[in-house]
């Protein structure tokens, strides 16, 4: 717009009219021309009956000087008439010998180039031409459909030449401002940028009828209920715009039987639903916005189904949301299986049986209460896990996690390679800690704790040992124990559930020496996988890598090789190490149904730091300390995750199958 002073945006609640409802009364005198927002063209039906009218009374012919009211009017002359009359079933035709476009009051138009725009619409009205008064009226139509004249009326004057029809038009107010009412949400500049470049012009409502149509589409396109209910130009060549937006006036939660689907007492608590939605009391209805909540409420794994319906509120522009909820069972026992990573012997090796006890909606807040206990050949773990997934008056959504965890896991990975006159070493661990996770931005996560360690490694009787077969040395302190506190910080980035998609994590560990014999270390940890699409196939690449700095255990080493390191290599072949750096890329496609084909390469190394490890195991078992593998596999879809079987190769050609649930790491 030519100066901003001339544009003002109003905010206010507006009732939405039905559309029975009839477009509001025009302002007092001088009266503004009103427009249907629905129908901006609506103006025109009118404009074209009155000239109906009005061409009905002039033709065949009209005196050329205006008589004088009080004096009748002389007998009309006989008509200069073609065609059948209308008793013969033809439409009657007058041959018209001149066509002018002119003022409302007969005068010529100030601006040349409205009255060349109101002459270019015209179609059938064309000097020494017979028209009937359809022709006239689908002229008198074109023209006011141009956007640039409130109104036309053709008048027949009857000259010593013939018939002289004119057409007298009444353009448009030139524009000198904007009003928007009821706007609450739609930005001003898209009004702005709508009429930028129209200040001083005349008002034409072709155009406006494009504004009216892109705002109604901004509302559409955001999911939003909202829409121009009207438009008017007042005086002063001011557009007003009337904007009705739909407003949410109560949610209301309803929870119904899974059987019977009635009415029925939930167990969650009111506040925890509500607290999850987005959409809030007194904003705009947004249809994306409450299908996203309706997502968020099934993300947090107590409801079978969720669905929101808006209902109207009287006749005013505010809709209830009821939501209805279906509960899924609170909690309940169950038992399974899984494989386990260690290396054992035996008809029952690698399985492992677990029983664990849930319930998800402690207290009805949506805390989750986790008991679990896995048992195998060698591996054994004992969890108890407490979750508060937002924590009650926290507005950032912050989480909080304490867990207990005792666990004997085998010491493979680091202290492998067995000797005929010992047995296998396991590692016994006691953990306990704290947690608090909350979202930074969409698509990144951060997580603090503190946990407190008692770790160390046992025999096969279970009696603790401080140095293996190699005499390498199991603990950092020289104690059958070490005791650590660690201080944990974790930050996610993920741009996608999908596994293919961007995810990048950086962890960064540090050992507190509250006490004096307490260790000491820091350990830094980041892994980034991208994924491409190219064609049917999928590449898939991802890297990982790590360092250790101080005082820590050899169990703790990072171990390289295996089924979600290097395969072709035993888990824990390749190298044990301070630091290490892992990089894998692989090649997928879809071949039938649930499976799917790989072809796959990896390489890893322990970066020359397998002797900087207390006790070097690694140099003790003679590790090459780097190493790759390549090789192809298969994965099939099941309801634990991917299947994974692969064949590979190592750079000692080797071959080795490797079995997996889920994806690498």
């Amino acid at each position: 717009m030519g100066r901003s002073s001339d544009v003002r945006f109003v905010s206010s609640g507006v009732k939405l009219p039905s559309a029975s409802t009839s477009a509001p009364s025009p302002a007092p005198a001088p009266a503004p021309q009103l427009l249907s927002a629905a129908l901006p063209f609506a103006h025109v039906g009118r404009a074209v009956e009155a000239a109906a009218r009005r061409l009905g009374a002039c033709l065949p012919r009209v005196p050329a000087a205006r008589a004088d009211p009080a004096v009748p009017p002389p007998p009309p002359p006989p008509a200069r008439r073609h065609g059948k009359d209308a008793g013969g079933g033809a439409e009657e035709r007058v041959l018209i010998s001149e066509v002018a476009v002119r003022g409302k009051d007969g005068e010529p138009l100030e601006r040349p180039e409205l009255e060349a725009a109101a002459a270019a619409a015209l179609r059938a009205c064309r000097p020494n031409a017979a028209l009937t008064v359809r022709e006239v009226q689908e002229d008198v139509h074109r023209v006011v459909e141009s956007g640039l004249f409130r109104s036309c009326m053709p008048v027949a004057v009857d000259t010593r030449d013939g018939i002289r029809l004119v057409f007298e038009v009444e353009p448009n107010q030139d524009f000198h401002g904007l009003v928007c009412e009821g706007a609450n949400i739609l930005p001003s500049k898209f009004l702005e940028d709508a009429f930028r470049d129209r200040h001083g012009k005349i008002i034409n409502i072709r155009h406006l009828d494009q504004v009216i149509k892109s705002v109604n589409g901004w509302y559409q396109e955001r999911g939003l209920t909202g829409l121009v209910s009207y438009a008017e130009i007042l005086s002063g060549g001011i557009l007003r715009l009337q904007v009705s937006e739909a407003e949410v006036n109560n949610i209301n939660i309803r929870f119904l039987d899974r059987k019977t689907g009635e009415p029925t007492v939930g167990k969650t608590q009111p506040e925890t639903i509500l607290r999850h939605l987005t959409t809030k009391k007194g904003q705009a209805y947004n249809r994306a916005q409450v299908k996203r909540d309706v997502e968020t409420i099934l993300t947090m794994g107590i409801m079978e189904d969720v669905t929101i319906i808006p209902q109207p509120v009287g006749d005013s522009n505010k809709v209830d949301l009821v939501m209805n909820l279906v509960e899924r069972p609170s909690g309940g026992f169950s038992a399974g299986g899984g494989i386990s990573s260690g290396i054992t012997n035996g008809p029952l090796s690698g399985l492992i049986g677990s029983f664990a006890y849930s319930h998800r909606n402690v207290f009805g807040r949506n805390k989750k209460l986790n008991l679990s206990l896995e048992r195998g050949q060698i591996d054994s773990i004992f969890r108890l896990n407490f979750t508060d997934p937002w924590i009650d008056g926290d507005n950032k959504r912050t989480s909080r996690t304490v867990m207990v965890q005792n666990s004997r896991t085998p010491g493979t990975l680091v202290h492998g390679g067995d000797h005929p006159d010992h047995g296998p070493i396991t590692i016994g661990r006691v953990t306990a800690g704290v947690e608090y996770s909350r979202p930074f931005r969409p698509k990144w996560s951060g997580t603090l704790g503190l946990i407190f360690q008692h770790a160390g490694a046992r025999d096969d009787k279970g009696n603790p040992v401080i140095r293996d077969f190699y005499n390498s040395q199991l603990t950092a302190s020289g104690n059958a124990y070490d005791d650590t506190l660690l201080a944990k910080f974790e930050s996610v980035y993920t741009d996608s559930g999908d596994h293919s998609s961007t995810m990048f994590v950086f962890n960064v560990e540090q050992g507190l020496p509250v006490v004096p014999e307490w260790l000491s270390f820091n350990r830094v940890t980041a892994r980034l996988r991208q994924g491409y699409e190219i064609g049917p196939a999928r590449l898939l690449l991802s890297a990982s890598g790590g360092h250790v700095e101080g005082n820590f255990p050899p169990h703790e080493a990072f171990a390289i090789g295996g089924t979600n390191s290097v395969r072709g290599y035993e888990e824990g072949a390749v190298g044990s190490g301070r630091s290490y750096a892992v990089g894998s890329g692989e090649v997928s496609c879809r071949m039938f149904g649930p499976l799917e084909g790989v072809v796959f390469g990896d390489y890893g190394s322990d970066l020359g730091s397998g002797p900087k490890v207390p006790g070097d195991p690694a140099g003790a078992r003679g590790k090459p300390g780097s190493g790759y593998g390549y090789g192809v596999g298969v994965r099939v879809d099941s309801p634990l995750g991917p299947l994974r079987l692969e064949y590979a190769f190592n750079d000692k050609q080797a071959r080795r199958f490797h079995f997996g649930v889920g994806y690498r790491n």
